[in-house]
């Protein structure tokens, strides 16, 4: 079989990235952040999605390292790392709520939307123990494995910004076609209620 990189074969490659697919496609809070991020505007929701795409970089990076590892062996650690991820987004809910900024005819700040999205991704402590325990798998172990962990966690990347790209351009379609109406106070709260909701799921859990 073709190698993608030496220990990798194409078969591995093309398993890794149909389930890589199906897991995306499976909701939770990075494509509830970007849905929200999305009614503010497609700008706004893109740039989300790629910041997410990045976080997803960080957790690679961890695996790699083995830093991932930490908060699996060090209980401690995890639940410090979950309560920031949980805290976050509560604070990201409230302050939309109180500035409205998911209200589609309100104009928001799309580097904010990025960095935020990073951070929605890489304070999720679920996520780093699951790429430590999902790319391992594919990528094996010898030498190289770090780079192949690298390279299918940036196929995992791009996979996840397309996906969630779309998805902001939905929303995004979605609240232009409301912005002029009664629902734009609803989308609003719609938007920072999904945050608020997803920090306590995150911190009780």
């Amino acid at each position: 079989m073709t190698d993608v990189v030496a220990g990798l074969t194409l078969t591995t490659f093309l398993a890794f990235c149909g389930a890589a697919v199906a897991l995306i496609l499976t909701p939770g809070p990075d494509t509830m952040y970007v849905l929200a991020r999305g009614m503010q505007g497609r700008s706004a929701g893109v740039r989300s999605a790629l910041g997410i795409s990045t976080g997803v970089l960080v957790h690679t990076a961890a695996a790699a390292l083995g830093l991932a590892a930490l908060l699996r062996a060090a209980p401690t650690a995890y639940r410090l790392v979950k309560y920031a991820g949980a805290l976050y987004l509560i604070y990201l809910g409230l302050s939309a709520l109180r500035d409205d900024e998911f209200d589609p005819t309100v104009q928001t700040d799309a580097e904010g939307s990025f960095r935020r999205g990073v951070f929605v991704n890489a304070l999720n402590p679920k996520v780093a123990l699951f790429f430590l325990a999902f790319l391992p798998g594919f990528a094996g172990s010898g030498s190289g494995a770090e780079l192949r962990m690298f390279l299918l966690g940036g196929t995992y990347a791009v996979l996840t910004a397309l996906y969630l790209s779309g998805v902001a351009f939905a929303s995004g379609q979605m609240s232009s076609m409301l912005a002029s109406s009664r629902f734009s106070s609803g989308l609003n709260w719609l938007g920072g209620g999904v945050m608020v909701a997803l920090g306590v799921g995150v911190a009780v859990e």
